[in-house]
């Protein structure tokens, strides 16, 4: 099989050639890199090694793999606790596969996280090109006006960048809902600080179209189904 570097996948170049092969729906980057030491890859006619490049132009080709058992790609949607570590999570309790986080959330906020295998993904949904929504509940230690919700809406300036536009709606006193498609470091929390309010509780509800609904912290679920298949078409993957 070859693939050339002038797919329609906004890429920037060189690239490392197991992110390559993740961009392009071939592989994980762990997949790319265990294909690589196999000896199964080839850039240009040369067998690839770990950490190799990939220019624009160049042809990479991945040998045939015969009698290999194809590992499968699982999707999970888990309700991380307040207090807990994203790097902390234990994936070990919920896929025999090799499962991460895709982005994450900081210790002192809790809600909806995407689980994988599926390296393909990372970049299509966290990337800010493809503005993909995530929706948040926000509680802060004031009470908020309108003004305040509308310069949020319309973007501030945090640390001399200025946020994208966004959704947000009041539904109580000091809580309201907003709607993100970007994901800056603590942006949310840096975007109340601008107008003058602080986070007291932060929980992400929904990514795309996975909503947390009633699943408990610390719990998960299998992402199967129709699900499943609307968020991969909406990434632009098979399924």
């Amino acid at each position: 099989m070859i693939f050339r570097a002038r797919i329609k996948i906004k890429m920037e170049y060189p690239i490392r050639i197991n992110k390559y092969l993740a961009q392009v729906g071939q592989a994980t980057r762990r997949g790319a890199d265990l294909l690589i030491e196999r000896k199964k890859v080839l850039v240009n006619g040369r067998l690839a090694k770990l950490g190799d490049f990939v220019q624009r132009g160049d042809r990479v080709e991945i040998k045939e793999v015969k009698d290999e058992k194809k590992v499968e790609l699982v999707y999970f949607a888990y309700h991380k606790p307040r207090g807990e570590e994203t790097s902390q999570i234990s994936v070990s309790r919920i896929s025999p596969e090799k499962i991460f986080p895709i982005g994450r959330l900081d210790k002192d906020s809790s809600g909806l996280l995407i689980l994988t295998n599926d390296g393909r993904i990372t970049e299509r949904l966290l990337g800010p090109d493809h503005k993909h929504e995530k929706e948040y509940l926000v509680e802060v230690d004031k009470p908020v006006n309108g003004f305040m919700l509308k310069r949020m809406e319309l973007g501030v300036k945090i640390e001399g960048y200025k946020t994208k536009k966004c959704q947000v709606l009041k539904i109580g006193p000091r809580n309201f809902k907003i709607i993100l498609t970007e994901g800056k470091k603590h942006q949310i929390r840096r975007m109340c600080a601008a107008v003058g309010l602080q986070v007291r509780n932060l929980r992400r509800i929904r990514i795309m179209n996975i909503k947390l609904e009633d699943l408990k912290p610390g719990a998960f679920c299998k992402i199967v189904g129709k699900e499943k298949d609307e968020l991969l078409k909406s990434l632009k993957l098979p399924f």
